[in-house]
């Protein structure tokens, strides 16, 4: 089975086949992942990182949703797939004009065929895009880092004995 680091830049992962666009980074693999299909065989993949790469991809939406089918495509039953992006809010997101695609959970979710059909009971009016695409990726585990000196603060007002900003935080 294969692990992909796809869009490796400089970060190269030891055991990952390292794939990125430019030649620069040295990778093992030079390919444009916008292009489908990808060079790896259906089921063969275990293992996905796309290490702040994947909002750099794909800025019309038919291209996305291509690359998110090869995705699934290449991975076998079970693959993780790790994504690490900036916040659509961050300054290194907005800063960067290389960056062309927000990638939130919600976003993700959208592919989720456990998700679409609960949409689709409760007549919710999110794109099933995993009914659309047949396509099944599902979010095990999200997670919102904050970057200091806000990380201190937010650790600073948790622990703050002051009763509204608990009551604050338990209501929010």
């Amino acid at each position: 089975m294969l692990k992909l680091n796809l869009g490796c830049g400089y970060s190269r992962a030891d055991g990952y086949i390292n794939v990125d666009l430019s030649a620069v980074c040295a990778p093992d693999l030079v390919a444009n992942l916008e292009e489908t299909p990808w060079p790896w065989p259906t089921d063969s993949v275990e293992a996905v990182v796309f290490n702040h790469s994947l909002e750099h991809m794909c800025a019309p939406a038919d291209r996305f949703l291509a690359l998110m089918c090869e995705l699934y495509r290449v991975c076998c039953d079970g693959a993780i797939i790790q994504i690490a992006v900036p916040h659509p809010r961050h300054d290194n997101f907005i800063d960067d004009p290389t960056h062309v695609r927000v990638i939130t959970p919600g976003l993700l979710r959208l592919l989720d065929r456990r998700k679409n059909d609960e949409w689709k009971q409760e007549r919710i009016a999110n794109t099933p895009l995993a009914h659309y695409l047949g396509v099944d990726l599902e979010i095990t585990s999200s997670q919102a880092m904050l970057d200091e000196p806000y990380r201190s603060d937010f650790r600073a007002l948790v622990a703050s004995p002051q009763r509204k900003w608990k009551a604050w935080l338990e209501t929010s």
